[in-house]
């Protein structure tokens, strides 16, 4: 994982369908942090699987860097830091088109951030974001509007040149794709496995403040296109987790974003238990 930044900003009256500002305050009381404010980081994940050089998502961007002053959009910064050559990527898989996950895919001046990478993207999520039937109909509705200009900024700044992928597919080396629609209706989980071990790359099956739709699956964040349908896929990728007893990377969790999950004893909901931090290796 490669840190993108870390973000505090206002908590809206509207921030989650099926909660109160009162609901969402109680649960950061419960959690000794502040109230009246949301706190969210930003994950993406590099992997190298031996015969590739894999970025999965690729944080908010340069010009979120400039805009913040450094707060967040770190994520070329970082790969730097680590001494990872952008140019050196050779997939970059898009998990979903949110413009936390895809505006990095530009560098300064609106210039390919991975030059000599295959850019891949869920063939459902192209499909659909790329309508323009679809976009008139998020007319008057400024989440979804917002969406559909930045993803089109975004894309033909690349000439759309993208690979479309399909989920449950083998996407790169030990990465396989995994259908969890709702939060977009293409939005795509990974399984990357090396042999025996395999650690589930949720995405934003829950985001935003994401331990909140930990606690309480049956909320729903307000970018969740399909609410319904964002709770449900929720439910079974948790449960298959922990059936399998497999880790998560979660981008919406605080870095590093490696926790395991766990049904509450009431059986209403999850909980996270973070993976211990090594600095060093």
């Amino acid at each position: 994982m490669v840190c993108d930044g870390v973000a505090t900003v206002n908590l809206t009256d509207n921030y989650a369908a099926g909660a109160s500002k009162d609901d969402i305050n109680k649960i950061f009381a419960e959690n000794h942090l502040p109230t009246d404010k949301v706190t969210h980081t930003f994950n993406p994940v590099v992997v190298n699987t031996g015969p590739k050089l894999v970025v999965i998502d690729t944080g908010l961007g340069p010009d979120q860097f400039t805009q913040t002053k450094g707060k967040v959009g770190q994520f070329h910064n970082n790969l730097a830091a680590a001494s990872i050559d952008r140019a050196a990527v050779d997939t970059v898989i898009i998990s979903h088109f949110h413009g936390d996950h895809i505006n990095g895919l530009l560098a300064a001046e609106n210039k390919p951030a991975f030059p000599n990478a295959e850019i891949m993207v869920p063939a459902t999520e192209w499909k659909f974001w790329m309508d323009d039937g679809e976009m008139s109909k998020g007319t008057g509705n400024p989440i979804l509007e917002g969406n559909f200009k930045n993803i089109r900024r975004v894309f033909d700044a690349l000439g759309r040149k993208v690979t479309q992928y399909e989920s449950g597919k083998e996407v790169a080396p030990g990465i396989t794709s995994v259908a969890s629609p709702g939060h977009t209706p293409g939005h795509n989980s990974f399984i990357v496995a090396s042999g025996a071990e395999k650690v589930l790359v949720q995405v934003d099956i829950t985001a935003g403040a994401a331990f909140l739709f930990v606690r309480h699956p049956e909320w729903n964040i307000a970018s969740d296109v399909d609410k319904p349908l964002a709770r449900e896929t929720r439910r079974k990728l948790y449960d298959m987790a922990i059936a399998e007893k497999m880790p998560i990377q979660a981008f919406h969790a605080a870095f590093p974003g490696l926790v395991r999950v766990e049904k509450e004893k009431d059986g209403s909901g999850y909980r996270w238990i973070p993976s211990i931090w090594n600095a060093s290796l």
